[in-house]
């Protein structure tokens, strides 16, 4: 399994601006190849910012890229840059690779 994340300093008042934008998005990710899942997380705010952190869940580092590399994610991210504003630089982008994963206690690990 591969995790997308972005974490975003949005700029301290425009939270609700943010989540709008982002609740109110037209989601076609959830129809990609290697799609597992999304999350999009409030963190803690500082004097001039609130952290938020997206992440998406993927069967591989592959399937991730390629759906960077798709039109589906060029029509997801046309916008981003009227979004001006709203955050304190840009969003950091990490990637990670699952080296374990536990689950509750009776479900099986996905193949």
């Amino acid at each position: 399994m591969f995790i997308a994340m972005n974490r975003f300093k949005v700029t301290k008042g425009a939270e609700t601006e943010f989540e709008t934008v982002w609740l109110s998005r037209d989601i076609q990710i959830n129809r990609e190849p290697g799609f597992l899942g999304f999350h999009m997380l409030r963190g803690p705010s500082k004097d001039d910012h609130t952290l938020y952190s997206s992440h998406t869940l993927w069967s591989s580092r592959q399937t991730f890229e390629d759906w960077t590399r798709s039109e589906a994610f060029a029509k997801a991210h046309r916008n981003i840059g009227a979004s001006g504003g709203l955050y304190l630089g840009h969003p950091e982008f990490e990637g990670f690779e699952t080296i374990q994963e536990v689950l509750p206690a009776g479900e099986a690990v996905p193949a």
